[in-house]
């Protein structure tokens, strides 16, 4: 029954143990040496996939618009936004069917009159998406409490944060609208 040694970290001495173990247990005592080696079989590291593994598949979703009516937000910068393939200069809002450029130049020009468009709409929005530029802004509490009681959710988020949020809402079918600051330069 030959078995040809090799040094213990060779790969083929993990073979010939298991060989000897079935064909002539007898031969094998039990000690320091058997027991290394058997250490040095079991510390691998597993590397492929097994059993179910092979079977789960990672997903993912893109993000694109359904139909020609639906609005998306494509490009930020510091001179506006391209939304729906159109270049939209300064601050704007976009509407379930609309853009519209929206009269402030900075946060805080938002007040309740330049809000005042999207209670008004229908069918009623959602949610409103408000992207303040390159960071989130504090707006009068006044201003999210006047919209709570007309019945439209705000979040108030950076314009790059605000764009990726209101494209999810669309993308869900949400009734939602965002009113959007550029990025500064």
């Amino acid at each position: 029954m030959g078995c040809v040694r090799f040094p213990p970290m060779a790969p083929l001495a993990s073979l010939c143990l298991p060989l000897l173990r079935l064909s002539a247990p007898q031969l094998l005592k039990p000690g320091p040496a058997i027991a290394a080696l058997a250490w040095q079989q079991s510390r691998s590291h597993r590397l492929s996939p097994t059993g179910d593994e092979l079977y789960e598949k990672t997903t993912m979703t893109r993000i694109e618009r359904d139909s020609p009516e639906m609005m998306f937000i494509e490009r930020y910068s510091s001179q506006g936004f391209i939304i729906n393939g159109d270049q939209v200069v300064g601050p704007c809002v976009v509407i379930p069917k609309s853009i519209l450029q929206w009269n402030v130049a900075s946060y805080k020009d938002i007040s309740l009159e330049s809000l005042s468009l999207f209670h008004l709409l229908v069918p009623k929005i959602e949610i409103l998406v408000l992207g303040t530029g390159d960071r989130v802004e504090r707006l009068d509490p006044a201003i999210a409490r006047f919209m709570r009681q007309k019945g439209v959710a705000m979040e108030i988020q950076d314009t790059p944060n605000a764009c990726a949020t209101f494209n999810f809402l669309t993308s869900e079918r949400r009734v939602t609208a965002a009113a959007l600051i550029p990025v500064s330069a």
